[in-house]
């Protein structure tokens, strides 16, 4: 095992591959396909008239339980965690190698919003 035995450095490290995990499955483009079965499209004019569309998760079974769970950044956030400290528990490396490399792209996406902003003021 090779993440660091000091409790708040361990829980910071897990905390940015929770942060990092959840955006990657509610928000990122790369997972949206995987999202799609669970969503129905909703397209809408705006006062401009040019169309929006809107994803709302589908109403009934396991593909609307899906959906609203994948529609909930702090639930899926919630389960992201239970996943992390389970694979951390485990101590495989696999587990802390997966929990470490998160939470690096972790620190370098918070990096690159900052930068961003700087830039853009």
């Amino acid at each position: 095992m090779f993440l660091p035995q000091n409790e708040f450095t361990l829980f910071v490290i897990l905390g940015l591959a929770s942060f990092r995990l959840t955006r990657l499955i509610v928000f990122d483009k790369i997972t949206e396909p995987l999202r799609r079965p669970f969503f129905k499209e909703i397209e809408e004019k705006n006062e401009e008239g040019e169309v929006e569309i809107y994803l709302m998760p589908k109403e009934k079974g396991l593909l609307g339980w899906g959906g609203q769970l994948l529609s909930c950044f702090w639930c899926v956030g919630i389960w992201v965690s239970i996943f992390l400290v389970f694979l951390h528990l485990q101590q495989w490396f696999v587990g802390d190698a997966v929990v470490w490399i998160l939470a690096v792209a972790a620190v370098g996406a918070i990096i690159e919003v900052i930068i961003s902003k700087i830039m853009d003021n």
